[in-house]
């Protein structure tokens, strides 16, 4: 069953009485708002799956979030939310189900979809993959010497990448220490060569991360793995011990060397960018061990069933992917900064560049119509404290507005002095100086000489969510990712666009395999390029020849 295509959402009542509300909000300031309220940072608040969030200072009214609220529904968000929870073919373009929230369903769930129950199957995967971690935890999976294995190497792209080496460094105080945990994705050489270059072969084991095992980049480095390890360690049938595959092409694993026992396969109903708790994630359970990923799995389950169960009024997915529409659509902004005051989650930013523009990066709507406003706002960040000494003064003082999602934690991983008070009263302190600035009258007042007084002038009305939770944990990085996995969809659906496909990454990778050829003096009957990219590959051929 497929959902009839809604209509546009720019002639939605909703949408027109937003136009309005945003003229009215631009002659307004947070200060007055809040001089206005002065309940508003508790009334604009929700919790949900062990997350507090504070969206007061954002550029909205009551009547601005009651109109968000009732485009929502214009656009039967609800009736969506429940399809993808029914396992209906809510991705169009490839006639997919939807279900990442299959994954972290707990085993005495059932969820029937073309007629499989893929709860039962999820936790058979799950099963296997536990024993297979137990193992290697344990020692008693050897290498082919008879080594227990040391270092763990997942071998992947895009989200086989992203996923794991993010949950990896946001988890690195649970992981297991005694053993090294590397991440290779880039097709240049140097980030295989430098993620090997000081390990034992002997005590080494490749996770190869690829569903289809011929993704161009995951196979270039899984066939120079093998290589490594085999000029080391010798017999072909050292590959059966040192390397496992995540995937679900039995024939190509096999082909490639690896018993097909030690493959660990997932399904078609899951997106690489909503992967990272499924087989995908299995660098991440043998860091973290069996105990610590069914706890992040948890903490996925518990967002998945507030986003499906809890008033939009309340809801925080569906609070937080409204107002980025009502940031990208009616007040100009293009970008989203997420900044976590955390420094295991430094990867998360990178993390959530995928999962945001890949999803919503999209210039059709779903019946392949032209959109007709903008989507899939740029999503970028790092790590409080490093970013306010770097670009928080374009934040401040630029001429751009640039939303934000602050994330912080109540309690940190590794207390030392006063760190943590202090990196808290950082994150505090730029929300409040963001939203309501220091005016000339107050630069002046402090003493400030005449001429410096504009430049030390800040306008505020730079608007912020603040994120907190009690302390990052397995469990807290699974409502956190879950959090933003469903805003993303919050969003979607309101532009009336497919969230779940990526056509956008196809067609550089079907020229680049043309180019390939060409580079490698083979015959090509493909037409010719164009004359900049000619002189590119004649340039580039002269150097290396001549190099």
């Amino acid at each position: 069953m497929t959902r009839p295509v809604p209509p546009r959402v720019t002639s939605l009542p909703p949408w027109k009485a937003l136009v309005a509300q945003c003229r009215m909000i631009e002659h307004r300031s947070l200060r007055s708002l809040f001089a206005e309220e002065p309940e508003r940072g508790r009334m604009m608040a929700a919790e949900g799956a062990g997350l507090y969030l504070d969206y007061s200072k954002n550029l909205v009214t009551g009547e601005t979030l009651r109109l968000l609220l009732e485009l929502a529904r214009e656009c039967r968000l609800s009736d969506h939310i429940a399809a993808m929870f029914r396992g209906e073919h809510i991705n169009r373009t490839e006639n997919r189900a939807v279900l990442h929230v299959a994954l972290r369903m707990p085993a005495d769930r059932s969820l029937v979809v073309d007629g499989v129950d893929v709860v039962r199957e999820v936790h058979e995967v799950l099963d296997r993959m536990e024993t297979f971690s137990r193992k290697v935890r344990e020692g008693s999976w050897k290498g082919a010497t008879g080594k227990a294995v040391k270092n763990v190497i997942n071998i992947g792209i895009g989200g086989s990448d992203l996923g794991p080496v993010m949950a990896y460094e946001a988890l690195r105080s649970y992981s297991d220490r005694s053993r090294t945990f590397r991440f290779v994705s880039n097709i240049d050489g140097t980030d295989f060569v430098e993620a090997t270059r000081d390990l034992d072969p002997e005590e080494t084991l490749f996770i190869i991360s690829s569903k289809t095992f011929t993704t161009l980049e995951t196979m270039t480095n899984a066939r120079s793995a093998r290589e490594w390890l085999l000029s080391r360690v010798g017999s072909n049938e050292a590959v059966r011990h040192h390397f496992v595959a995540v995937s679900t092409n039995a024939d190509e694993v096999r082909k490639f060397g690896i018993d097909t026992d030690n493959m660990f396969g997932f399904w078609d109903w899951v997106g690489g960018r909503y992967s990272m708790d499924s087989a995908i994630g299995l660098s991440t359970m043998l860091a973290i061990g069996p105990e610590g990923f069914r706890e992040m799995l948890a903490g996925f389950y518990a967002m998945d069933e507030h986003f499906r169960t809890a008033p939009f009024e309340k809801n925080l997915p569906v609070l937080m992917g409204l107002l980025v529409v009502w940031y990208t659509n009616f007040m100009g902004s293009q970008t989203i900064a997420v900044l976590p005051y955390d420094q295991y989650l430094k990867r998360f930013p990178a993390y959530l560049q995928q999962l945001t523009m890949e999803s919503n990066g999209k210039h059709v709507h779903l019946d392949g119509s032209p959109v007709d406003t903008t989507t899939g706002p740029i999503y970028w960040g790092e790590p409080g404290t490093n970013g306010q000494h770097s670009f928080y003064q374009l934040i401040h003082q630029g001429t751009r507005l640039i939303p934000i999602d602050f994330i912080g934690f109540a309690r940190p991983r590794n207390p030392l002095g006063s760190h943590h008070d202090i990196l808290m009263a950082n994150l505090f302190a730029q929300g409040e100086a963001l939203a309501f600035g220091k005016t000339a009258e107050e630069v002046r007042a402090a003493g400030v000489p005449d001429f410096q007084v504009p430049h030390r002038t800040f306008e505020g009305n730079r608007p912020s969510n603040t994120i907190l939770a009690d302390q990052l944990s397995p469990r807290t990085l699974g409502s956190l990712v879950a959090l933003y996995e469903h805003s993303v969809f919050t969003q979607g659906i309101i532009w009336g666009i497919d969230s779940f496909d990526q056509w956008g990454v196809e067609l550089g990778k079907v020229m680049a395999v043309r180019i390939i050829d060409e580079l490698s003096g083979k015959k090509t009957e493909a037409p010719p390029h164009d004359v900049s990219t000619a002189e590119l590959i004649r340039r580039y051929q002269a150097m290396k020849e001549g190099g």
